[in-house]
């Protein structure tokens, strides 16, 4: 009686551990995602930074990430990020790269497979993430601005 006890009592901690772990994994999972949300903003902005600091006849969008640290089409020392962060799910600060038509960067994404928890909801500035169902799906990016200066009616 004694010795089925122990077992029932056994069961019921590894049980209880089990569900404790979930989720405390869930916790870390949606502290991840709203870290990338952040993080992804910044370099939204930071993008969206570069294209309107764009000085005529120049492209709008960087070459690499590199050219967001430290704008290379001005003389002085233009930042429109202050530094490459890492992605919160991969720990490291490599990040997938969506390039225009002209091979230039106009939007990052993670590049984790993990499944997301989060998929409507997002504020107005990310409603293009709505519907992805894998962390790789976040795209921020910027919708590129023509660099042709308008045309000049005599």
């Amino acid at each position: 009686m004694i010795y089925l006890a122990l077992l029932l009592g056994v069961a019921l901690i590894g049980g209880l551990s089990a569900i404790g772990l979930n989720v405390a994994h869930t916790a870390a999972q949606r502290s991840a995602e709203a870290e990338l949300l952040a993080i992804g903003l910044e370099f939204r902005h930071a993008l969206q930074s570069y294209a309107e600091a764009t000085p005529n006849g120049l492209p709008n969008t960087p070459e690499s990430l590199a050219e967001l640290l430290r704008d290379p089409r001005n003389p002085g020392v233009q930042r429109h990020l202050r530094r490459l962060y890492h992605d919160p799910f991969t720990g490291k600060a490599e990040w997938g790269i969506v390039r225009g038509p002209d091979q230039r960067i106009i939007g990052i994404h993670s590049l984790s497979n993990t499944m997301t928890f989060k998929r409507e909801n997002f504020p107005v500035e990310l409603a293009s993430l709505s519907g992805g169902l894998r962390h790789c799906d976040w795209v921020f990016g910027v919708t590129v601005v023509a660099t042709v200066s308008p045309l000049k009616v005599r």
